[in-house]
């Protein structure tokens, strides 16, 4: 490799660099890849970054960032270029990874227990009980079956100049991540698929199996235990990740108003009744779980839920008050509480920290300000690392000020030169950048290890962490300010027990054990946004169609005319000048703009059951909305759009489990069929003149039907043939005897399987609509109007049903309002 292709790449002396070592050259892990990125420069790289760019959006890998309003769904920042570790590196940080998790386990149950770090004076009181997640209402709460605390942990490390690695922060809530590393080592094994084979990169591994029999084996003597997801909702910054861990866990992913607790039990509320939880992995932060204990303002939480804790009757992970932990300040005294409880030295050291409510250490940070770094000592505390050496006279003036106000408020730490990495580089001038990183590492509760350090530590580390990029400010790594993220490859063999198959193994068996015996584990809120997903799927695609159709007839000034008046009344247009314009304005409640947006909403709430390319497709429909713009092809833009709700509704019906929920999908688009074109024909066959030839094609072309009246007549369009086509035959797919069919079914199979009674299914309507004689509404004479007039009120009638059909749906089964919700027996 020429090392001129390099010479964007500005090592930094001051900090270690990943990539080249102090003579400036390319360190042995790091040469095949730099090979393959300079092969057939700069085209290779530039492909790469590319590939893994469009894997981002396509995969719908998003980041939320709060306070900018773009940022609602932005894509994952990730540059292709991966870290690269040698697996005697990663075995060390492994070890000491592992270790640091028992013993910031120990520390909580200490904390909340016999407090014997307190009372010794290792640990400052100030320090424990001024902290806003110090839980009190959780005192002497023992978490259930195993007391432990920490299930999931992670370790925010950085590498000093001299090669050494320290931990900057502990994150012991609800550490977040594995989903966005697991998400991307899939997206980069897709850019350099033989590369990873050729240097024998281990396969990123999160010990998920082991982390859901923890969950499930709370409620072991249970044929069924139930465990779930709690997630704050589709506004949380990380929602991705908490759809990516309920798919991966095989869980149900839950929002607050889906549990209540019923005599300190906690249950999720079903299409079926009431199904108790066992176990909750949360994403929610500590002091929002509960209102009634906790934060009284909290609309995320489950009221009750620590009286369940503290009953024993559910296990929560992490436990609450776990964030007791997440503070810059508790890093000088880890140390100390490793000896102190388990006689321990740690593997891993925390970066030098001091914190200045005890006086030698208030003492030292003044005398040493200018070369060390000032953070909060608690989270409720709303402001950015200050770096003392840069900061201008009355502003270090101001600083100094309020630290010795309020000391116990300040953390100090040293501050280090993070190490850095080569980043790609793309525009007119492509090459290597250089940024600073950090990297989490995660850990996760294991009942029984196979590898020496799980067995040691009842921990078992992922394979590969989370690697963090610093965005303009060399020493500030956040997603939040404009960071991106890098995968990690661990080269060589892993260093582990022969024995951990046979784990795999256990897990495996663990899971198949378990009784087969089934249960309905949809939760209502869950199956409602499916039944929406369905009906605005429908109502897309519908709209979609009668805007296509509409602008084929554009020539023709009597028939465009009637159908404009149709677009407009039914407000797909908004407006007759310019008028194919209206259906990308979304401003208008009832353009395909809007309706498009709702489908995006409730596509997001069910992520958890859509596959990755039924997701895609959602992805893609919304990308061709946000793309048109007034000097667009209407037409065009409708026919990809066409085409895109097409895949989605072809992903709906083969990518799915035909299960309850599949049911009330496919119930919603049915509804919404049926009323659709009922409501169609009914506002054309109440206009004033007679349809025309091409108005009765323009109806046929709405509703697809097009080649299936010309296979079946040789004439041309009748209005008769036509409405005899679109009410009675049982096998088109577009017919109101279909849906009418298609919903008796499937109405009759909830009803089995929810042990309920059925609705009733349309019956009476479609018998009147289908006895009116078609043959007689042709003509202009008495006797045609009359049936006319008939026939309108039929299909009036069934569409008024088949809304009073939904409403009662809803009632029943979403809000569970004309019935009492009942226990399901687990």
């Amino acid at each position: 490799m020429s090392l001129n292709r390099l010479k964007s790449y500005s090592p930094d002396a001051r900090r270690y660099d990943e990539l080249c070592d102090a003579n400036g050259n390319v360190r042995a892990q790091w040469q095949p890849l730099i090979d393959k990125l300079t092969t057939e420069w700069p085209e290779s790289a530039r492909r790469s970054a590319e590939l893994a760019r469009r894997l981002v959006i396509e995969n719908g890998v998003t980041y939320n960032v709060y306070a900018d309003p773009q940022g609602r769904d932005r894509p994952w920042a990730l540059d292709p270029i991966p870290l690269v570790i040698t697996a005697d590196e990663w075995q060390q940080i492994e070890l000491g990874v592992a270790q640091r998790a028992r013993v910031l386990d120990a520390m909580l149950r200490d904390m909340y227990g016999e407090q014997r770090l307190l009372s010794s004076g290792v640990v400052p009181p100030e320090l424990a009980f001024g902290h806003p997640n110090f839980l009190w209402p959780c005192r002497n709460v023992l978490p259930a079956q195993s007391g432990r605390h920490l299930h999931l942990y992670a370790a925010d490390l950085a590498r000093a100049p001299d090669g050494r690695w320290w931990v900057l922060a502990d994150r012991t809530q609800t550490p977040s991540g594995v989903g966005y590393a697991l998400e991307n080592q899939q997206i980069i094994m897709r850019v350099f698929p033989e590369l990873m084979r050729e240097m024998g990169v281990q396969t990123t591994h999160a010990p998920l199996g082991a982390l859901r029999e923890e969950l499930l084996n709370f409620a072991a003597n249970d044929p069924a235990p139930l465990a779930v997801v709690l997630t704050p909702g589709p506004f949380n910054e990380t929602y991705f990740e908490h759809v990516y861990l309920a798919r991966q866990l095989g869980l149900p992913l839950v929002e607050g108003h889906d549990l209540t607790v019923r005599g300190a039990i906690v249950y999720l509320k079903t299409l079926s009744g009431l199904r108790r939880v066992h176990s909750i992995l949360r994403r929610l932060d500590d002091d929002y779980c509960d209102p009634l204990e906790l934060r009284s303002d909290s609309a995320l939480g489950v009221p009750g839920l620590l009286d369940a804790v503290r009953a024993g009757n559910v296990m929560v992970a992490n436990a609450l008050g776990s964030g007791v932990l997440e503070s810059a300040a508790w890093l000088g005294f880890v140390p100390g509480a490793a000896e102190h409880l388990l006689g321990e030295r740690l593997q891993l050291q925390s970066l030098a920290t001091w914190w200045c409510g005890e006086r030698p250490a208030l003492d030292y940070v003044l005398e040493n300000f200018e070369r060390l770094v000032i953070k909060p000592a608690f989270p409720n505390q709303r402001f950015e690392p200050q770096f003392g050496r840069e900061l201008q006279w009355k502003e270090r003036a101001d600083l100094l000020q309020r630290i010795r106000r309020r000391p116990y408020a300040y953390v100090a730490q040293e501050r280090v030169a993070l190490s850095q990495v080569p980043v790609w580089r793309s525009g007119a001038a492509p090459g290597f950048n250089a940024k600073s990183l950090t990297m989490r590492v995660y850990a996760m509760a294991t009942s029984e290890g196979s590898t020496p350090s799980e067995i040691a530590t009842g921990y078992s580390v992922m394979r590969g962490g989370l690697v963090r990029i610093a965005g303009e400010t060399a020493d500030v790594v956040s997603a939040q300010r404009g960071g991106g993220s890098k995968s990690v490859w661990i080269l060589g063999s892993p260093k582990t027990s022969p024995d951990s198959l046979a784990s795999t193994k256990k897990y495996l068996h663990a899971s198949q054990s378990r009784s087969t015996s089934r249960h309905n584990e949809l939760p209502s809120s869950l199956v409602e946004n499916l039944f929406w997903l369905g009906r605005y799927a429908e109502r897309c695609e519908a709209k979609t169609r009668l805007l296509r159709a509409t602008l084929s007839v554009r020539t023709d000034p009597q028939a465009w005319s009637a159908v404009l008046d149709y677009c407009l009344e039914a407000g797909v247009m908004n407006s007759r000048v310019q008028a194919d314009l209206g259906a990308f304005d979304a401003t208008n409640p009832q353009s395909v703009a809007a309706d498009l947006q709702r489908l995006g909403w409730s596509a997001t709430q069910v992520r958890s059951r859509l596959s990755a390319e039924h997701w895609r497709a959602v992805s893609v429909v919304q990308r061709q909305l946000s793309d048109a713009t007034p000097r667009t092809d209407v037409r065009e833009t409708l026919d990809r759009l066409l085409l895109s709700l097409a895949a989605m509704a072809g992903f709906a019906l083969d990518d799915m489990a035909q299960d309850e929920g599949w049911c009330w999908l496919a119930l919603g688009r049915r509804l919404e069929r049926l009323l659709f074109l009922s409501d169609l024909l009914v506002n054309r066959l109440a206009s004033e003149t007679l349809l025309w030839r091409n108005e009765l094609e323009w109806i046929l072309d709405i509703n697809g039907c097009t080649i299936a009246y010309r296979t079946r007549y040789v004439a041309t369009p009748r209005l008769p043939a036509v409405l005899d086509l679109l009410i009675n035959d049982p096998n088109n797919p577009r017919t109101l005897t279909f849906q009418w069919e298609s919903m008796r079914t499937t109405l009759g199979r909830l009803a089995t399987v929810l042990e309920g009674a059925g609705e009733e299914t349309l019956q009476t309507e479609m018998a009147e609509l289908t006895a009116v004689d078609l043959n007689a509404i042709e003509g202009n004479s008495p006797a045609a109007s009359a049936a006319r007039k008939v026939l309108i009120e039929r299909l009036q009638a069934l569409s008024t049903a088949a809304r009073g059909l939904s409403d009662r749906l809803s009632l029943r089964y979403f809000s569970h309002i004309d019935s009492e919700l009942r226990a399901v027996a687990s």
